[in-house]
């Protein structure tokens, strides 16, 4: 790009409306890429974290399944096998002690509660998708808004000037409607990964449900049931 017509020339003579807005644009779009960067690592990550998944059910008790999922605190598999068991130990433990909650039966309290887990680790799934959604829907405007501006500043000095002449206008009317095109470069990567990232979330959620079930059908019966043949079980001691 011209110098004479460039990004610099835009900066220089733009007014504080223009200057304002380009600001606004450039903190939307490291906005929207902290995010995106933030969250793919999360989302990369987690599916890491369901490999291991399998390997719980091959262990020999809770405690040495739990250390295959990993240690990690965001670990959403591994949170939801820990509320899971203490879930049902609570259960247990309250019997002789009724209160509100043991109405439920066992597969009812252990539902409720493998679903609560699910709810959290959703919600932190989801953590940040707003201000993509935000960025996607709102940038081009901003970047219209810059480029009406620009164009009505440009109009005015021209008018000021007296001169219509297309090398007059061409310059003023062109850094204008770049405004229009950062929206856009905004806006796009925006979109782009709000869709991916809600691609890969959803993916992952369907992990949790499925090993959601497993563990209900578990800490209900004491065992894993397999979909392929219901005589085909994998046994986990119970702690």
């Amino acid at each position: 790009m011209n110098q004479a017509f460039g990004l610099s020339q835009l900066w220089s003579q733009g007014d504080w409306v223009t200057r304002f807005v380009a600001l606004l644009l450039l903190a939307m779009s490291l906005a929207s890429w902290m995010v995106i960067i933030s969250k793919a690592l999360a989302i990369r990550r987690a599916a890491s974290q369901a490999k291991a998944v399998e390997s719980f059910w091959h262990s020999a008790d809770v405690a040495e399944g739990l250390s295959k999922l990993g240690a990690e605190a965001d670990n959403p598999f591994r949170q939801l096998a820990i509320e899971g068991r203490e879930a049902a130990a609570h259960h247990r433990q309250q019997q002789a002690m009724p209160k509100l909650h043991d109405s439920l039966d066992i597969s009812d309290w252990i539902t409720r509660c493998l679903r609560n887990a699910i709810d959290e680790a959703t919600a932190r799934l989801q953590s940040g998708l707003a201000i993509l959604a935000s960025v996607g829907s709102t940038a081009p405007f901003v970047g219209l808004f810059g480029t009406v501006w620009g164009i009505y500043h440009a109009l005015l000095s021209i008018g000021m000037a007296g001169q219509a002449s297309i090398d007059k206008v061409a310059g003023p009317i062109g850094e204008a409607l770049v405004m229009t095109a950062l929206g856009l470069a905004v806006a796009i990567p925006a979109v782009l990964g709000y869709n991916a990232l809600v691609r890969g979330n959803k993916s992952l959620v369907q992990k949790l449900n499925r090993f959601a079930h497993d563990l209900h059908a578990y800490y209900v019966t004491g065992a894993r049931v397999k979909i392929a043949t219901t005589s085909n079980v994998t046994p986990l001691k119970k702690v």
